[in-house]
């Protein structure tokens, strides 16, 4: 049956699909069948289900100017800055990061992580969903046939608390131009799986996050009496009711009304509440503020948390790339991310949240001739702590001028199935595409030496 575009209440069929938290008060649902996870035994099994907060590099930070310098390598190699020893022994930093170097104790960083798309798009997929794109290709944005993001992946097995989103992405949205990045969504689960976007500076003065608050003069039973109201206009809607997005639209008005009514996530947003010496301490930036607004997240309930450490492609540096780093970049990232760590570790937060720190790849090992340095997919590190990773330790290396790993080496896949199974899901369940085939979610293998501390 062909959908007209109707106006009477402002959509039609595809614009159905593209709703999300902004609209009809809701949050992206979809009506898939859930699947129920295998039961094998997981990182988390029988304990308290894990959380996950992502602070993600976007543009991918260069290994060699924070993990793992090269103090003998060549000047193209080596670049300009000098490293420091961390309390990780065998673990260097770069020298503008010393609040996170003297924090090595509370996390591990793996040195050997690669895999081969040096496309941004590509490589941001791969990274944040531990599975490739499917059908992958330069510059290939986000579509409804993409796997699901870490988020929608567990909200598929395990509904969020009554009142919370199944994640928040904040405080940037990663597109440019006609380029919308993939891996932020839930992918073929459909957009009832999708996490909540925020795109506002959290260190702004005036930072708020309207549509999680009734109107001004609006209360609870106004707001569920609109709702009720809203149900009615809808039931005359014979169009919408015959289709079956229809009962997407239900669930993403459900759902928002649930999160406006509890109030426990809007308080979250109200970072203001944070004593001045805390919020300085984590640095009044962008970077800090969203790391602080990230912890604020996990601690209201939300199981999954990406704080984008800039705009998209943000650590994109191929020109200009010391300068850059030490000026504008790596100072507020090294304030923002040892405060998150003292205080989720203050705070009890670490032994049920894993902190993930990476990018979508590495940089090349030389130097070109702008001062930069160009994508490289073959060797990168991520920064890992909480949920039972052992701190103080490195694992695996790469070789001499961090060109390609010289021990085992760890795909984003790997990174996807350790994900998954300290959130309490089997890595390797099926799930059911938009076509109603069943798919195996994740093709990795969890990195135990993170847990372990045996290497490989």
């Amino acid at each position: 049956m062909h959908l007209p575009h109707r106006h009477t209440i402002g959509i039609n069929r595809r614009e159905l699909l593209q709703v999300g938290y902004s609209g009809l008060l809701g949050v992206g649902m979809s009506s898939f069948a859930r699947a129920v996870a295998k039961d094998t035994p997981s990182l988390s099994s029988g304990k308290k289900p894990k959380s996950l907060l992502i602070v993600f590099l976007t543009g991918a930070a260069s290994h060699i100017e924070t993990f793992d310098p090269k103090p003998d390598a060549p000047p193209e190699i080596r670049g300009e800055y000098k490293h420091i020893q961390t309390r990780t022994p065998g673990l260097l930093a770069s020298e503008h990061m010393p609040k996170i170097a003297a924090r090595s104790h509370l996390y591990s960083v793996v040195r050997s992580l690669a895999h081969h798309d040096n496309n941004h798009l590509v490589a941001t997929h791969h990274v944040l969903t531990g599975h490739m794109q499917p059908g992958a290709f330069f510059d290939k944005i986000a579509s409804r046939d993409d796997f699901p993001n870490y988020a929608g992946g567990l909200s598929y097995f395990r509904k969020p608390p009554e009142g919370t989103p199944c994640g928040v992405n904040l405080p940037t949205y990663l597109m440019e131009g006609p380029l919308l990045w993939p891996g932020q969504y839930a992918g073929f689960l459909g957009p009832k799986h999708d996490v909540m976007q925020i795109s506002k500076d959290p260190n702004a003065a005036d930072f708020k996050v309207e549509n999680l608050r009734p109107s001004a003069g609006m209360d609870v039973t106004q707001m569920k009496d609109r709702m009720a109201l809203l149900n009615a206009v809808n039931g005359q809607q014979r169009w919408l009711a015959e289709q079956a997005e229809t009962r997407k639209i239900t669930d993403q008005q459900q759902q928002a009304l649930a999160v406006l009514t509890s109030g426990k996530v809007a308080k979250a947003f109200d970072i203001d509440r944070e004593p001045v010496a805390v919020r300085e301490r984590y640095g009044r930036h962008a970077f800090g503020q969203s790391c602080l607004l990230a912890r604020r997240l996990i601690e209201a309930g939300v199981p999954v948390v990406q704080a984008n450490m800039g705009r998209v492609q943000n650590w994109d540096s191929h020109g200009g790339l010391f300068n850059r780093l030490k000026k504008d970049l790596l100072p507020p990232l090294d304030s923002g991310v040892s405060a998150l760590l003292d205080d989720m570790n203050d705070r009890g937060l670490l032994e049920d949240t894993m902190v993930m720190m990476l990018g979508e790849f590495g940089r090349e090992p030389k130097i070109n001739k702008d001062g930069g340095r160009e994508h490289w997919a073959p060797c990168f590190s991520g920064l890992f702590a909480g949920a039972g990773v052992r701190g103080g330790q490195v694992i695996g290396k790469s070789d001499k001028t961090a060109a390609h790993p010289a021990t085992t080496h760890y795909s984003p896949d790997d990174i996807g199935a350790t994900v998954y199974s300290v959130l309490g899901i089997d890595p390797h369940s099926e799930v059911t595409d938009r076509l109603g085939r069943p798919v195996q979610l994740n093709r990795g293998r969890v990195i135990r030496p993170l847990f372990d501390g045996a290497a490989e």
